[in-house]
This record gives structure tokens, C-alpha cells and sequence, in this order.
């Protein structure tokens, strides 16, 4: 039962929700300037958990790591005219630095596929260079003008990845592999949270690219958040950067590139497809804390049974905090279901004298004795049962809010509480912006079985329609 007046209830005011949440899980605040945001020590605990595991994923899929400048020459963009018509509106121009007027303007990168171009095009020089898969994390500046903490900062982090190949079949493969074996893989087995899988309609690709393929997820409000993309960018970053390598037949090529990342948007997309009137719910695979041992007492036997019990979950992998704090024990545990700890461990003298402690699941609330012997059997399974649990849960609603339509007009009347799905030849591009102008927009378009399609010519695609953050 959700306990009034922590949060505004979900179904009263889902945005006002998600704003209380932010300030008293103590996520996240907002910056001194207007659109940016501080992560506060709890919230970047999750977003390094986040990095580590899809670090962990790109690495196995041959990427390295490297670090790209801040500040772009001007001149770098207006290389590629897609790109920067596409940025343009979001860009940071800094013209003054040191006291003087800068010669040519520096940008504040928006995303850094030029500057990866003008440095790898330096780097390639025969097909045995290729492919060249690289991969940062760093922040980047959009100036946004409506800013949502988490969703839309003007300034945010993320890793983008940007790779050289040989050929465009080459490329294609990677970026489906990243899409499918880090992005997909990470949000279904980690975050626990189902997306569609599609490409973006022609009006919707990243700028620049040739393709666009997409991870949309759904919100408990019926809203679609993009949670990860991967783009296919053809030779257009190549060209406009003499990227070419020398092929084994004796002639210069031009190389097939591609770019990928995803951001500190994931951090909102946690929030808001596993979050309940409670607050935060955060699976056990992504939890940077996964069991808090609540004492109940500031008693020297209850104090030394938590740090046992810590112990005794350390060597399984389970990370464990002692919450040996004075106080209001509601207020405590009130702050800790706000933080979304998958396994509360109460620990009392009473559960002590009767050789137990007190097994609290976040995402049910249910409660049971757990025997002092068997306190790390029980959390472990428990953990597991909630990260399927999750998983089981927010499928379901997806599936639940998801509907057939045959018409426009249907689909926005769907999209107004869940997703649509309409075969794209009764949308095309002349639908698609009908449906923009009533604020709802094409999220991707799947193969009807549900699969990622190779590009926007293939027959029989299906939309998925949605109203988005």
C-alpha cells in the first residue's frame, strides 16, 4: 500500500510523480543552470552500474574505449549538411575564450561522429586497419527548451560508439550486433524492461544516417521513452572526411561507418517503467545496493548480527549496506522503499531471540521469517525472483497496453493510454504526419513477426504508434 503523502500518486499526476521521486529518492537535482542537471551519490551509483554492464558488453563485441575533445571546430560540422541541419536547433556555440573573439567558432558537441571522422580517417589507411571499432563515454551538450531530469538535460551522459568498416553488409552486422547483443540484451536482462525492437521511419533517423534502429520502451503512464539507439550511416560521414582505406585489389574505398550510445536517459527510464507509489524499484541486477540490513534497535547483538548476515552475502555477490542509523524506523524504511531496494533485512532483538530476521521484497511488499542459518539461500533466491518478476510484469503490461488498429484516427485514440500497432502501408509518410500533428508519432516499424527489419523498403512492416518523452 502506497503510504500518503510521500509521493503524488501515479495516477493523479504521473509527471508530478516522477518530479517527487527524483528530490526524495535523492536521485538527482537540478543544475545552476537552466536544463542541467546534478546527479546526486545514489543516482550515479546506478548510472555506473549501468555503464559497467554495458561497457562490459560492447568490450566483448571488439569495441575499444577512447576519449574525443569537448569543443568541435565549427568547420567540422558544416562538412556533413545533414548533421548539422539535424543539430543545429540544439547546438552550443562558444565564440569567446580567453578575453578574445575566437577565429572560428567552437561547438560544444552535440554527439562526436565528426570528430571521430576527421581522427579515424587520419588512422585508416589500408583494409587491414579495418574494421576500427571505437567507443567513449562522456557528456555532451543539446540545448534543450523543455528539460525533464534523466529524460531531456541539456547537458547528459552517455557512450557513443562510432566504427569504420569495409563494406556495408560489415557494417550493418555490427550495428545490428550492438543493437541486439549490448542494448537489447542489457535492457531485457538487466534493466528488465521489454522494448520493440524497429528501425526509425526516414523522418525520424538520426541526421546524417542511412538507418536507424531503435530500442522502444514502454512507461507504467503509456508513454514511449527511446532507450537506446544504433545508426547505420552509410558512406556520409566518410566522404565528408576522406575516410578511405586502400583495398586489397590496389584501389582507394571509401569506408561504411556507424554510431551507437546510450544515455543517462535509462536512469529515467528505470524510474518510470518499474517505479510505484512507493518510489524507486530497481531490479537486482542493476541495483548498486541490493539488500539493506535495517537495524531496528542500535543494540550491540542486533548491530553484530548484521554485519554477520553482510558478511555472509558478500561472497555470493550480493551487495549489502548496514543501516544502523537512529530515528524514526518508518521514516527509514519509508526512505529505503523510496530508494527502491530490491530486499529489505529487518533485524530486531526479537527476531534475534527467535533465531530469524524479517525478509522484505520491494516489488510485492511481502514479508517473511527467515531462519538466521538461511538468510543467504533466501536472499539470493529472492533476488533472482524478483529481477524475473520485474521482467514478467512490465512484458505483461506492455502486451496489456498495446493494440491492433486499422485506422489513424484509432491509432491516436490508443496512443492516448498505450501503444498502437497498424500495418505501415496504411501510414506512410502522409499518415505519419497526421499523426505528429495530434502529438504522436511513429516510435518504429517491425517485421510482423516482431523482428528488426534491414531497412524501410521491406514489405508487410508494422508501426508502432505511441505518444513519446
Amino acid at each position: 500500500m502506497a503510504k500518503e503523502g510521500v509521493l503524488t500518486p501515479q495516477a493523479e499526476d504521473f509527471p508530478r510523480w516522477y518530479q517527487d521521486l527524483l528530490t526524495k529518492a535523492e536521485l538527482a537535482d537540478n543544475g545552476p543552470v537552466r536544463g542541467t542537471m546534478v546527479i546526486r551519490p545514489y543516482g550515479y551509483a546506478i548510472w555506473e552500474r549501468v555503464q559497467r554492464e554495458i561497457d562490459n558488453r560492447i568490450k566483448e563485441c571488439g569495441a575499444k574505449n577512447a576519449y574525443f575533445p569537448l569543443f568541435i571546430p565549427e568547420s567540422y560540422l558544416a562538412r556533413e549538411a545533414q548533421h548539422v541541419e539535424g543539430f543545429s536547433p540544439e547546438l552550443a556555440v562558444v565564440t569567446h575564450a580567453g578575453g578574445e573573439e575566437l577565429a572560428e567558432p567552437i561547438v560544444v558537441r552535440p554527439t562526436s561522429e565528426t570528430v571521430f571522422g576527421e581522427y579515424m580517417a587520419k588512422w585508416i589507411q589500408s583494409y587491414r586497419d579495418l574494421p576500427l571499432l571505437l567507443n567513449q563515454w562522456a557528456n555532451v551538450v543539446r540545448w534543450e527548451l523543455r528539460p525533464r531530469l534523466f529524460l531531456r538535460t541539456s547537458e547528459f551522459l552517455w557512450q557513443e560508439g562510432h566504427t569504420a568498416h569495409i563494406s556495408q553488409e560489415d557494417a550493418n552486422a555490427y550495428a545490428r550486433r550492438i543493437h541486439l547483443d549490448v542494448y537489447n540484451d542489457f535492457l531485457i536482462n538487466v534493466m528488465a524492461i521489454p522494448t520493440y525492437l524497429g528501425i526509425k521511419t526516414s523522418a525520424e533517423r538520426f541526421a546524417g544516417a542511412v538507418n536507424t534502429m531503435t530500442c522502444e520502451g514502454m512507461m507504467r503512464d503509456g508513454k514511449a521513452l527511446q532507450m537506446a539507439t544504433s545508426h547505420e550511416l552509410g558512406q556520409n560521414f566518410a566522404k565528408a572526411f576522406e575516410m578511405k582505406y586502400l583495398g586489397d585489389d590496389s584501389k582507394e574505398h571509401y569506408c561504411f561507418t556507424t554510431s551507437w550510445g546510450a544515455s543517462t536517459r535509462l536512469i529515467g527510464g528505470l524510474i518510470m517503467a518499474h517505479g510505484d507509489d512507493n518510489g524507486l524499484v530497481v531490479p537486482p541486477r542493476l541495483a548498486a545496493t541490493q539488500v539493506v540490513a535495517l537495524c531496528i534497535k542500535d543494540d550491540e547483538a542486533v548491530l553484530s548480527a548484521a554485519a554477520t548476515i553482510a558478511d555472509e552475502l558478500k561472497p555470493h555477490g550480493v551487495s549489502v549496506e548496514v543501516d544502523r542509523k537512529s530515528g524514526s524506523l518508518g521514516r527509514r524504511i519509508t526512505d529505503w522503499e523510496l530508494k527502491g531496494v530490491p530486499v529489505r533485512l529487518e533485524i530486531g532483538p526479537r527476531d534475534l531471540e527467535q533465531g530469524s530476521v524479517t525478509l522484505v521484497r520491494r516489488d510485492t511488499g511481502e514479508k517473511v521469517s527467515v531462519a538466521l542459518g538461511g538468510v543467504a539461500e533466501a536472499v539470493v533466491r529472492t533476488l533472482d525472483e524478483i529481477q524475473e518478476a520485474l521482467l514478467g510484469e512490465a512484458l505483461a503490461r506492455r502486451n496489456a497496453m498495446t493494440v491492433d488498429v486499422e485506422s489513424l484516427d484509432d491509432a491516436i485514440a490508443a496512443a492516448q493510454h498505450g501503444f498502437a500497432r497498424m500495418t505501415w502501408d496504411k501510414v506512410g509518410p502522409s499518415g505519419e504526419a497526421t499523426l505528429n500533428a495530434s502529438a504522436v508519432s511513429v516510435r518504429c516499424l517491425q517485421r510482423s513477426d516482431g523482428s528488426l527489419p534491414n531497412s524501410d523498403d521491406e514489405d508487410d512492416l508494422v508501426a508502432i504508434i505511441a505518444k513519446a518523452y
